[in-house]
């Protein structure tokens, strides 16, 4: 992990100093992070492909301005972040915001029950097309304050403070927010919790 950051340092101080042609190996373990980032904001494909790319252009034209004060991927999901909101503004014309901000806030570190994981769902069941049709609208349903916490924390492993820090909440916030999106999910993926084998992590990724 150490040696991956210090190439990835490397890689910036060098397209910084002028090897602008060194931008795409940068960029290329982080595209489809962004995709999911700010499909997971605008909803729909074709407009989460234009926003993915202009937030990578727009990573490339500010790159001198990475301080490596946190993650390379937290900033730059940061900024694949604020193009999605961008454009939804422009879409809707009106401003993103949540009337349960406050009330989420004075949660604070609250610590949820167990629950049962979605991600413990079979694999041999998530090979079923019906399935994987049903994980992708689950997600797809979920209320946007919710999806972005867990495409953040759940599909792109982002830990509390980096998914607090791109999102600009707080660590309470984000903890309450995942774990009503996995509440949400829960409830729409019951039929095959019912039947679940034992955790197996990284499944749903595999699902997508």
């Amino acid at each position: 992990m150490q040696a991956a950051a210090t190439k990835e340092a490397e890689l910036i101080r060098r397209i910084v100093a002028g090897e602008k042609e060194l931008f795409h190996e940068l960029i290329r373990p982080y595209e489809r992070m962004v995709y999911l980032t700010v499909l997971s904001i605008v909803k729909n494909e074709t407009d989460a492909e234009d926003a993915a790319q202009e937030a990578v252009i727009n990573a490339y034209r500010h790159l001198d301005s990475f301080r490596a004060e946190s993650k390379f991927s937290t900033w730059l999901t940061t900024i694949a972040i604020n193009e999605g909101r961008k454009r939804l503004r422009k879409a809707k014309s009106a401003a993103e915001e949540s009337l349960e901000e406050a009330a989420e806030e004075k949660e604070g570190d609250y610590t949820p029950a167990p629950l049962t994981d979605w991600r413990e769902i079979p694999l041999e069941a998530l090979e079923r097309r019906e399935l994987r049709e049903a994980l992708r609208r689950a997600v797809a349903s979920l209320p946007e304050i919710y999806k972005q916490v867990f495409t953040l924390r759940d599909l792109e492993n982002l830990n509390t403070e980096e998914t607090a820090e791109a999102l600009g909440l707080t660590a309470g916030v984000v903890k309450v927010r995942l774990h009503r999106a996995r509440i949400l999910l829960q409830k729409q993926l019951v039929p095959f919790l019912k039947t679940a084998a034992p955790a197996r992590k990284g499944l749903f990724r595999r699902a997508l």
